[in-house]
């Protein structure tokens, strides 16, 4: 059990830790890696390792060679960053969505940053921090467009008696990869608590499955993982539980007005794409917002797309997973805002995470 566990960790954490997921960016450091570590997470239930396009490909590509109009390129990961674009991806397999799209899937977040940089994808799907990243290092070359993903981060225990931050004093939290994202998440909660990082004990490990050990082994240990992670944590152990949601602690601590939120994944767009195509892009939007609201209101149908996708093995897994996987849609000034907070977290406590400078306001489409 607990080897079968750690293959299906290991696949998804890549050189890293976690996601966003997936190996980092090969010029990046410190929290692009947390790219690659949340869409680790997010590649988790799927253990292919090449690059699949969907048949929605063969699909738009033939209505372009029909002259049907031009064909929008979206790069994803597998992962819950994705899982929100299922339906506008069976749409377009089905001939019905409005666009024309061709998708592709990758499972490391290098593969996509590299599609991206050689122009071979118009919109990708990738970690937060990522297309801060990209932003700085292509000057300005892509644009985010949306925010399909917030945190993906949980606190796991058998110890149910801890509900708060500050709960956590005197503890040990086990935790994957040191100078990733969960790293500077729970730093930056547990000040905001009012703790010192003396009070609390970070202990790392090198994989989310040797989180998973210590969480079977020691019943007060507070382990913190992110989705799809927790799920298969505790499908090998019923006497875990998520004791908190850090997506919810984080938005307990902003200030009101702030519009902060913790962010796994965005949306960003090649900015020649998007000049040359906006009618393309905006449209682009509107079918996402309506994939992302399928996922939440027909979660059964849902579950059968992602799984038949090969984002999730099995439907049921994808099914159970979804409520955790806090697929969202925000774009416009509530995107820049949600962005902006979280970016600025993660330059406070390691420049190098978002490209060793904080975007400008050029970064944000703004409908």
């Amino acid at each position: 059990m607990k080897k079968a566990l750690s293959l299906l960790l290991a696949a998804a954490l890549g050189v890293s830790m976690l996601t966003g997921c997936a190996s980092k960016p090969k010029e990046t450091t410190g929290a692009a890696t947390t790219a690659a570590e949340t869409t680790a997470a997010e590649t988790a239930a799927d253990e292919t390792t090449t690059a699949e396009t969907t048949t929605a490909a063969e699909t738009t590509a033939a209505k372009a060679e029909t002259g049907s109009g031009t064909v929008v390129r979206v790069g994803g990961l597998k992962g819950p960053t994705t899982m929100g674009l299922v339906k506008l991806m069976d749409n377009a397999e089905k001939g019905s969505a409005k666009n024309s799209y061709e998708f592709t899937m990758v499972t490391a977040a290098d593969e996509l940053t590299a599609l991206v940089a050689s122009g071979k994808v118009d919109i990708a799907l990738l970690p937060a921090n990522v297309g801060s990243v990209l932003y700085n290092k292509t000057k300005g070359g892509i644009a985010v467009i949306d925010i399909n993903t917030l945190g993906v981060l949980y606190l796991v225990s058998a110890d149910t008696s801890i509900e708060s931050m500050e709960q956590l004093k005197g503890k040990t939290i086990y935790l994957p990869g040191k100078g990733t994202t969960p790293d500077y998440v729970i730093r930056y909660l547990i000040s905001a608590a009012g703790l010192s990082e003396g009070d609390v004990t970070l202990e790392f490990k090198s994989e989310a499955a040797e989180v998973a050990s210590v969480l079977a082994e020691d019943p007060n240990a507070v382990g913190l993982l992110p989705q799809p992670f927790v799920t298969a944590a505790m499908a090998q152990n019923d006497k875990l539980s998520i004791i908190m949601n850090l997506t919810e602690v984080w938005d307990s601590f902003q200030a009101e007005g702030t519009g902060s939120r913790l962010v796994t994944g965005v949306t960003i767009v090649n900015r020649t794409f998007l000049d040359e195509h906006a009618d393309l892009v905006d449209t682009f939007l509107d079918e996402h917002k309506a994939s992302i609201a399928f996922t939440a209101e027909d979660a059964d149908a849902a579950a059968d797309l992602i799984a038949a996708a090969g984002i999730v093995a099995k439907a049921p897994l994808a099914k159970k997973a979804l409520p955790y996987c806090n697929i969202t849609f925000l774009k416009g000034e509530e995107m820049k805002d949600a962005l902006t907070g979280y970016l600025n977290v993660l330059f406070e406590q390691d420049p190098t995470s978002v490209g060793g400078a904080l975007p400008d306001d050029a970064f944000y489409y703004i409908q």
